[in-house]
């Protein structure tokens, strides 16, 4: 028997509504449609274009084509699935419907809130006027990605900024990724020699898992990247090629300082979406409450989040999502049914960390920054089968297999990694 939810009139009505409609919505919706072909679910996202977003440091390298990220939205939504091609406003969780920027209500059975998280572009001060012109990119634009392997090939020397914000952030090793593939090319044309690349952090450590730390350490040290820890991108004057930093010191207070640059790849600041960050849904920083193993919202049964919106403490990845995405449609069916919801998500993330053209070290953990390796060999080494993986297979599993609802579950074995 199907629990439905008590709710209002409202201008639209579907069982299952997802709210999202990127890699983690299309794939929730593949899998319940799957499961259940006559289920009524519904996505809302006003995109009409959707990105394979792990591909952009590789465009940003030049190791792969912008138009090989990209797909019609469209002809991604699952048959059976009705696409709402609108923005949501506010939600209503208390009778069980939300608002759209159109003024129409859409009331649901069960909810899934994935719609990602926001760049805030605007929180550095000059950044959008000068963001893809004067040496500045980013890998974290469509728009602008391109100009990232632009600027890498006209460097023959000078200054090169690479920067990361305070986290969360979507993908936390993609900053240090592009540095270390244009470090590799600089090398590879004989120009790193008189570069300065500079590795700008907000935060304390190069990487949130300390298992990994000591590899990426080493590529760090290979390259000559100078690391400057506790120092956060606040402005930019593009004209004058000078980024303005706020230097946390060991005793909290707070500087700044300006570096001069030729070149600098900026990682913006990253929040829950505004609707979400405003909505009785979110926690204190403004992430979309939910438990972390089930991944229903924490005050709302009817609730579900997948994916970076989330306050769930994993790596924001695609890995992320794909991990989760089992969880989430076996819990809401089992809310459907009135049973119990036994799925349980256990913070697996993965992020294939690029140290230079042809090696990765593929980072897989789980809660806790616990290691858990698929391959059996030690995946702190750089290596050119990750890179393959990284290159050929996963865009296929992407494309192919998880958007498509039929993913493979990779077997993850803690017991292979090394100590």
């Amino acid at each position: 028997m199907t629990q439905t939810a008590p709710h209002t009139g409202a201008d639209i009505r579907h069982t299952i509504v997802i709210v999202g409609g990127g890699s983690a919505g299309i794939a929730v919706a593949a899998r319940l449609l799957r499961a259940r072909p006559t289920l009524d679910v519904a996505i809302i996202d006003p995109a009409t274009t959707h990105a394979y977003q792990p591909g952009w440091t590789l465009v940003g390298a030049g190791v792969m084509k912008l138009r090989d990220t990209l797909e019609q939205e469209g002809g991604l939504i699952p048959k059976g699935c009705t696409w709402l091609r609108a923005a949501v406003s506010t939600f209503e969780p208390e009778s069980n419907t939300l608002t759209l920027t159109d003024g129409r209500t859409v009331a649901y059975d069960r909810m899934i809130v994935c719609p990602g998280l926001q760049l805030d572009w605007d929180k550095i001060e000059g950044l959008s006027e000068t963001l893809g012109r004067n040496g500045v990119c980013s890998n974290y634009s469509k728009d602008t990605v391109e100009y990232t392997w632009t600027c890498i090939q006209s460097m023959a020397g000078g200054t090169a900024l690479f920067t990361q914000p305070p986290m969360p952030i979507k993908c936390a090793g993609a900053p240090q990724k592009i540095a270390y593939l244009a470090a590799d090319h600089w090398r590879k044309q004989g120009t790193l020699n008189r570069t300065n690349v500079d590795f700008c952090l907000a935060g304390d450590v190069l990487f949130g898992v300390p298992y990994f730390r000591p590899a990426l350490q080493q590529a760090v040290d290979y390259y000559g990247i100078n690391l400057h820890y506790k120092q956060n991108l606040i402005a930019v004057n593009g004209p004058e090629r000078k980024a303005t930093f706020a230097v946390t010191g060991p005793d909290g207070t707070v500087t700044k300082i300006v570096r001069e640059f030729d070149m600098l790849h900026v990682t913006p600041p990253q929040s829950a979406p505004d609707f979400v960050k405003k909505s009785p849904l979110a926690d204190a920083a403004g992430w979309l409450d939910v438990n972390a193993t089930t991944l229903q919202h924490a005050q709302y049964p009817f609730i579900f989040g997948i994916g970076d919106v989330t306050n769930t403490s994993n790596a924001k990845t695609m890995a992320a999502a794909r991990a989760q995405a089992p969880v989430v449609v076996s819990n809401v069916l089992a809310s459907l049914d009135s049973r119990p919801l036994s799925e349980q998500y256990d913070g697996y993330g993965a992020c294939p960390l690029t140290v230079a053209y042809g090696k990765i070290v593929l980072a897989e953990f789980l809660y806790g920054g616990k290691p858990a390796p698929s391959f059996p060999y030690d995946q702190r080494k750089p290596s050119r089968f990750a890179w393959f993986l990284k290159t050929t297979v996963f865009p296929h599993v992407y494309w192919d297999m998880m958007l498509k609802g039929r993913d493979i579950e990779m077997p993850h074995h803690p017991e292979w990694s090394r100590d």
